[in-house]
């Protein structure tokens, strides 16, 4: 998660560099050509406080999440990612540009949230409380329509895309992971 979160400051060193060319990454909704973009809008930001919200609870969330095992851990953030990515395509306002790991942090959120209870593991509840207790105030208002400059969007469909993945990727008795059978 270190490396992951030093990319993502990487790239928004190199946006900063070039004159802030990787905005162009993000999704514009509803444009046949900006479908490219649904991946790589997940790594991008538009500047260092947008990176900075994000990189705390990416680095516990998703090292939360990577407990269960790694491969599990890449197929729900890839699920989590397409998904609002392709989301955000659909429904965002027309004429935005929709980029950043919230879409993520999300998802993540959502997993965590709904794993535990889902495989009916005590451990994985512990750690659902835990997580809604510290960030449930801060996921709700971010999923609340109106706020300028914020996709709401992005982070409600990535809240539901970690919901589902929580479902698909559930472990069940005796397994370590989902995605070895």
């Amino acid at each position: 998660m270190v490396a992951w979160v030093a990319l993502l400051w990487l790239l928004e060193v190199v946006d900063v560099a070039s004159g802030h060319a990787l905005d162009d990454f993000g999704v514009m909704p509803r444009t046949t050509s900006e479908l490219v973009d649904v991946v790589p809008s997940a790594f991008v930001h538009f500047g260092f406080a947008h990176v900075a919200a994000n990189s705390v609870p990416l680095l516990v969330l998703g090292f939360l999440a990577a407990l269960g095992g790694l491969r599990r851990f890449a197929a729900v953030c890839a699920l989590i990612i397409v998904c609002d990515g392709l989301g955000v395509w659909l429904i965002a306002p027309a004429h935005t540009n929709t980029a950043g790991a919230s879409g993520l942090v999300f998802g993540l959120f959502g997993f965590l949230l709904c794993s535990g209870f889902v495989e009916r593991r005590p451990m994985g509840v512990v750690v659902a409380v835990l997580v809604g207790a510290v960030w449930g105030g801060s996921i709700l208002a971010g999923i609340a329509p109106g706020q300028t400059g914020v996709s709401w969007q992005g982070h409600l469909i990535g809240l539901l895309a970690g919901v589902a993945s929580a479902f698909l990727f559930r472990r069940g008795p005796g397994r370590r992971d989902a995605l070895t059978a």
